[in-house]
């Protein structure tokens, strides 16, 4: 077996029934063969917002995959990488490249490298024998923590060579949750009950737990009115009495007035970012925070409890 029919046959087993590409570099084959769907697009961007698109609205359980050519073909879909990683979207790239002997020599270009900056996990399937090794780490990254692309570069070479049998084992990621600790969450309860006037922001994050009737039934039990970043519109529904709506630069009047009366944020699957388009005044409040990424806390705020 090549090692693109054993790439193939490992995206088959993880789910994936369809793949967006731009031929060629031998996977689509591999692929259709296997029984995956693939996907022709006409621009690389487009077939990264095919993947992206995917990603969001089955939040994050399906799995959005992109496979491009060596060199222009890889780099043409810088854009929408950028955009997905800036948006926390789980997707999964496969790049073709240059054979292993023409790394370094100009003008290869090296995807793994180039995006590392742009995704959340980047890398290189360097030996063959590491197919089901380097598939199962790059699954595991789009299912654990926060969501993002995900980048494995498969050179031309590791496509055409031939996979011991050894080493075809493979068995599915499975998707696990972190939790909070307990004494954190009933300190952080404990903060929204003694606050006078708390407002929950929600985020992306909900979406993707798939937690919005949980979230509805937190905010009734503690009768706290609630704003979603704009990733986390529809989160809570905006019918709803205790609804503030989306905020953002242009938001809506409920959003000014009880953010700017606010004594308590409590932050709920989102990444309190300091952006442009986003509301000011965070950093006057007491701010908790609810969130599966280590980075964002304390990242543009000082965080009263986490």
């Amino acid at each position: 077996m090549k090692g693109s029919e054993a790439i193939a046959r490992i995206l088959k087993q993880e789910g994936v029934d369809f793949m967006g590409i731009i031929p060629m570099n031998t996977l689509e084959e591999a692929a259709a063969v296997a029984g995956i769907r693939p996907m022709i697009f006409r621009q690389e961007r487009v077939g990264v917002n095919m993947a992206d698109g995917y990603g969001r609205v089955t939040n994050g359980r399906g799995t959005g995959v992109f496979s491009m050519q060596a060199g222009p073909g890889a780099e043409n879909a810088f854009a929408g990488v950028a955009q997905a990683y800036a948006d926390s979207v789980p997707i999964l790239l496969l790049p073709a490249s240059a054979r292993r002997d023409r790394a370094g020599v100009h003008p290869t270009f090296s995807p793994s490298e180039s995006y590392r900056q742009v995704t959340k996990w980047s890398d290189q399937i360097n030996l063959v024998e590491r197919v089901p090794e380097m598939m199962r780490r790059a699954f595991t990254q789009l299912r654990m923590g926060r969501p993002g692309p995900v980048l494995l570069e498969v050179p031309s070479d590791i496509m055409r060579a031939e996979v011991p049998e050894t080493a075809l084992k493979y068995v599915p990621v499975a998707r696990r949750r972190a939790a909070g600790d307990p004494q954190d969450v009933k300190e952080a309860v404990r903060m929204l009950l003694a606050a006078r006037r708390p407002v929950i922001h929600a985020g992306q994050g909900v979406l993707y737990a798939e937690a919005w009737d949980e979230l509805r039934e937190f905010a009734e039990l503690t009768e706290t009115p609630v704003m979603t970043s704009m990733a986390g519109k529809s989160a809570f529904s905006e019918d709803h009495p205790l609804a503030l709506g989306t905020r953002s630069g242009s938001t809506t009047g409920m959003v000014a007035h009880f953010l700017t009366e606010a004594d308590l944020v409590l932050g709920i699957g989102c990444s309190f970012t300091d952006v442009h388009f986003g509301a000011e005044m965070l950093a006057s409040k007491v701010l908790v925070h609810c969130t599966n990424e280590v980075d964002d806390i304390n990242k543009d705020y000082s965080v009263g409890h986490a």
